[in-house]
């Protein structure tokens, strides 16, 4: 492998005993794989568990190393969501017949949520008339987005986000082969900042990993322009003790200094609440508020004033 390889692509499970943290979803595809009796796919769940991966995996195990490219089409549906390339691409490739042993070829499509309503219904009517020498894998985010009859179509398998274990264990394994020296509290941090998402916690290691190989906690908030926890904590904690001047200055420190979006500082700061030791009822009406000024910003309204804002409002929220 090339130094200067992306490690998502590097680190890619090959098969699907490799995947990492969804043990039963692999169970049920290596039934398939063995049986060769393969349904359409619906996959969905958040990003960087696993969907693309355990597509391209079936389609190894079924189709073996030298025939596995010749007998799958995978496109970016986000790209190429028009009715046009499920009419043209797809219709092409799907007429013509698979190579080997298999009797049938899969086709995946990446993001499918993203095909427009148009294009879902000339899918639709894809896979039942070619349903005999092709078979579809959908992956998207957002399954509500499908639509009803292509749903009807697949096997659904939704995907969990992965557990701290998962990732940390394929974060140390990581760092055993690139001979990186990865900090316990570097660690956690690309834990918390990744949120289950294995891809996104694998891209942190390495630019982490860009300068030094020596991680440690500071380089992972740098790369992933996200506040320490403690930061936005304090923040938090200075309002609601009534001390809005200097809740008011880590604010400027973090939108200034530390180049954070608004949005970004109110995801911290949501995460943050629910790890104050305040009453129930308090949280309760701080995360409300949060909701309000989000949605405040989202809608195009001034970050820095929404911001201090809501400071403001914890600060009356936290006086007697």
């Amino acid at each position: 492998m090339e130094e200067t390889e992306i490690w998502t692509e590097k680190y890619r499970p090959r098969k699907l005993d490799e995947m990492v943290g969804q043990a039963e979803i692999v169970a049920r595809l290596k039934n398939f794989v063995k049986t060769k009796a393969l349904p359409h796919l619906l996959f969905a769940g958040p990003p960087g568990t696993g969907k693309t991966t355990a597509a391209l995996c079936l389609a190894r195990e079924l189709f073996g190393e030298e025939g596995w490219r010749q007998n799958l089409l995978e496109l970016n549906a986000s790209d190429e969501r028009k009715i046009e390339t499920i009419r043209t691409k797809v219709k092409d490739y799907v007429r013509t017949m698979p190579i080997g042993e298999v009797p049938y070829k899969i086709v995946l499509l990446d993001e499918a949520d993203a095909l427009t309503p148009e294009a879902q219904q000339a899918l639709r009517r894809m896979m039942e008339m070619y349903a005999r020498n092709c078979r579809f894998i959908l992956d998207c985010n957002y399954s509500s987005r499908i639509i009803e009859p292509i749903q009807s179509r697949c096997a659904l398998f939704r995907f969990r986000r992965l557990t701290d274990e998962d990732v940390r264990e394929m974060l140390r394994r990581i760092a055993r082969e690139e001979k990186l020296t990865l900090d316990p509290k570097a660690e956690e941090a690309i834990i918390y900042v990744s949120e289950g998402d294995l891809r996104h916690a694998i891209n942190l290691l390495q630019a982490a990993s860009a300068v030094k190989k020596h991680v440690t906690e500071k380089a992972v908030y740098e790369v992933a322009a996200v506040a320490h926890p403690q930061e936005v904590r304090e923040m938090v904690e200075l309002a609601l003790k009534g001390d809005f001047e200097e809740a008011r200055k880590k604010l400027h420190h973090l939108l200034i200094e530390e180049g954070l979006s608004g949005e970004d500082i109110l995801n911290q700061v949501h995460r943050e609440i629910l790890n104050l030791k305040i009453p129930e009822r308090r949280k309760l009406e701080l995360v409300e508020r949060v909701g309000e000024f989000s949605f405040r910003i989202v809608e195009g309204a001034n970050e820095r004033i929404q911001l201090e804002a809501m400071l403001a409002h914890f600060a009356l929220a936290g006086s007697p």
